[in-house]
């Protein structure tokens, strides 16, 4: 398909299997699954094996505009895309051959677990997996995560277990593992349909078939900044309904809220820089080593993304502080996008670190 109809198909996914569903997917934690089984359908996820600047630009896209409508959607949608890119920049031949192409098609989902990993890796935290290794049959693994994204039956998704031995050996595993317990988590102040769950690792036996890559320290500086990327366009998707919502209301009693101190124009001029900027990313050649620059453009999107929200809050007045309009909807998932992995405080850290504004800081201060 062309750009444009491209496009336009994406247009009519949104209007026909996700419009009529957000309040419920906002208020009775929904799962959006015919959502993304559509653009699967579609051909949206892109072609096996290409996993090129241009297939990171067209995903970012897709994320961006299903962000527009409902953040929950573009969450679930970020964490599939996110597992597909690391199927295609794994090790494992037949996970490319035999189960990549039903998560492009939108027969299997795909999760993401590895906010403890990314954790571990900037010092923050011990990896909650061990793998046993079982000789030519692969390893055994334990441990629990605690918060697990788009999951379901017919859901795979990343982990990353370390040995005895001091390894790191990154899975691709199936829900359906024998031994695999999961437990739903909900009653959060937004993305309740999320599909998260936590997973028990009880003797959960790994085959060869599952593994990912043997050495994940290395995998996992492959696919970082990918994993990065595609949380952009959450920021910016909310960031364009919030610009909305303002100019919806800018004329309600009196056109009072011209008086606000952030206006819409402000908002915008930011989001167009977030925009370039992450699509220049999005194509970057060397996007595996644009750690630092991903970084920054995260932590300048979500506070963006946070005043924005606030900002339509403020523009609506009454009509935003009912409990489930869009402007306070868009306020909760702002408030989940400072919290996702690497959140607010991570990203300030890791920043601080990179550019050694650090210096000086103790635990304590």
């Amino acid at each position: 398909m062309t750009g444009a109809s491209t496009e336009q198909r994406l247009d009519q996914i949104i209007r026909e299997e996700l419009q009529p569903y957000v309040r419920q997917i906002d208020a009775q934690g929904h799962y959006p699954l015919g959502y993304l089984e559509a653009l699967g359908a579609a051909g949206l996820f892109g072609a096996a094996g290409h996993e090129s600047g241009q297939t990171h630009r067209e995903r970012v896209r897709l994320i961006e505009k299903t962000a527009q409508t409902c953040l929950t959607s573009a969450f679930n949608l970020w964490c599939h895309l996110a597992a597909i890119a690391y199927v295609g920049l794994g090790d494992n031949e037949r996970l490319r051959r035999e189960v990549l192409p039903g998560l492009l098609d939108g027969r299997l989902r795909g999760g993401t677990g590895l906010s403890n990993p990314m954790k571990y890796y900037a010092g923050l935290d011990r990896l909650y997996l061990s793998a046993e290794p079982l000789g030519a049959t692969g390893y055994r693994l334990q441990g629990t995560l605690p918060m697990v994204s788009n999951l379901g039956d017919n859901h795979w998704f990343a982990v990353i277990a370390g040995t005895t031995e001091g390894q790191r050996i990154a899975f691709f595993l199936p829900c359906t593992a024998q031994r695999l317990g999961r437990k739903e988590r909900a009653g959060y102040l937004g993305l309740n349909g999320s599909a998260t769950y936590s997973c028990v690792f009880d003797d959960v036996e790994a085959g060869e078939d599952w593994v990912l890559a043997r050495d994940a320290d290395s995998w996992i500086e492959r696919v970082r900044a990918v994993f990065i990327l595609y949380q952009m366009p959450l920021g910016l998707g909310l960031i364009e309904a919030s610009i909305g919502a303002m100019r919806k209301s800018a004329s309600r009693q009196g056109g009072c809220s011209r008086y606000l101190a952030v206006q819409p124009e402000s908002i915008e001029a930011s989001l167009a820089q977030l925009r370039r900027r992450t699509y220049e990313l999005s194509v970057a050649s060397a996007l595996s080593v644009s750690w630092e620059e991903a970084l920054q453009l995260r932590l300048d999107t979500v506070h963006t993304a946070l005043l924005a929200a606030q900002s339509a809050m403020l523009y609506e007045g009454s009509a935003g502080y009912l409990q489930y309009s869009g402007s306070a909807r868009r306020l909760r998932e702002a408030y989940f996008l400072a919290n996702l992995t690497p959140s607010v405080r991570h990203l300030e850290m890791l920043t601080r670190r990179l550019t050694g504004e650090d210096r000086g800081l103790t635990a304590s201060s």
